[in-house]
């Protein structure tokens, strides 16, 4: 079913003029502490704290190898290479794929894995729908990574998404994350909104980074393919380049609450196309 949007009151200011200050979040990070699910209540106290929870081996090897011949079918699709839904680098190279599960079965299959889904339900307290799908490709070499950001703020000022009630589910596919365009964390910064100005297109202040980079440190992870990382959408985060000649590539799933339904964007603006930003809150079930 897709419901439609009703006026919400934005709590979370952003892309506006001036010098934007910082915002205390007041939504929780977790929406259960009962333990009712897959994940241990060590574990949940420890997203709680840090924004982010890690878990280990959920996938084999068996498995892992499966998602990525996948990945590489998909890479090479040339009617895929041609849609809307496909991003490109300079060099012509297929860099994301949005809303990979409506064009993969193996994908579609993934993202009810109870493995997954159960974590997702757990975290956001409430039934989920796929806010967002998407492969990211970065190749060796010459892989681009991705500046320091707030996914949330992106989602709440570019797709309407009143609050953090969100995660994104993220399962690597290659060794070495290390060094291959490591993905990088600021671990506590999800309880700070850190609106940006005008114009900026969703980019941080240096100033605000300094801040939240002095006050919680940064966290890089390096865990093996076959593990999943669960990330709070205000999670400040950021992934560097991959120059060695191994190719990385993963799948990420934005899960958000069935009560976080999509508005207007926030920013103003037409709201961004739906292989970007699903608007029907379908609750999902294996």
């Amino acid at each position: 079913m897709t419901l439609t949007a009703t006026a919400v009151v934005d709590r979370y200011p952003t892309r506006i003029d001036g010098d934007p200050g910082l915002i205390d979040r007041t939504d929780p990070s977790v929406w259960d502490f009962t333990g009712a699910g897959p994940i241990d209540r060590a574990t949940v106290a420890a997203h709680h704290a840090k924004g982010f929870s890690v878990h280990h081996d959920l996938f084999s090897q068996a498995e892992v190898a499966a998602y990525r011949d996948e990945l590489d079918r998909l890479a090479t699709d040339t009617a895929l290479a041609a849609a809307d839904r496909t991003e490109h680098t300079d060099d012509g190279d297929v860099s994301v794929i949005y809303e990979v599960h409506a064009v993969s079965e193996l994908v579609a299959e993934l993202v009810v894995d109870p493995r997954v889904l159960d974590r997702a339900r757990q975290i956001l307290g409430s039934d989920v729908y796929i806010h967002q799908s998407r492969v990211e490709y970065l190749p060796a070499f010459r892989g681009k990574g991705a500046y320091w950001h707030s996914p949330f703020e992106t989602w709440h000022a570019e797709d309407g998404m009143p609050c953090p009630r969100a995660v994104d589910v993220a399962i690597p596919l290659s060794g070495q994350q290390e060094l291959t365009g490591e993905l990088m964390a600021m671990p506590g910064s999800h309880r700070t909104f850190v609106p940006t100005a005008a114009g900026s297109d969703g980019v941080p202040g240096k100033e605000h980074l300094e801040s939240l980079g002095t006050a919680y440190g940064i966290e890089r992870f390096t865990d093996a393919e076959g593990s999943v990382l669960v990330f709070d959408a205000n999670l400040m985060q950021g992934s560097a380049d991959n120059i060695t000649p191994f190719p990385q590539t993963n799948i990420h799933v934005v899960f958000s609450s069935v009560e976080n339904r999509l508005c207007p964007p926030f920013a103003g603006g037409e709201p961004r196309p739906s292989f970007i930003a699903n608007r029907d809150v379908t609750p999902l079930h294996r």
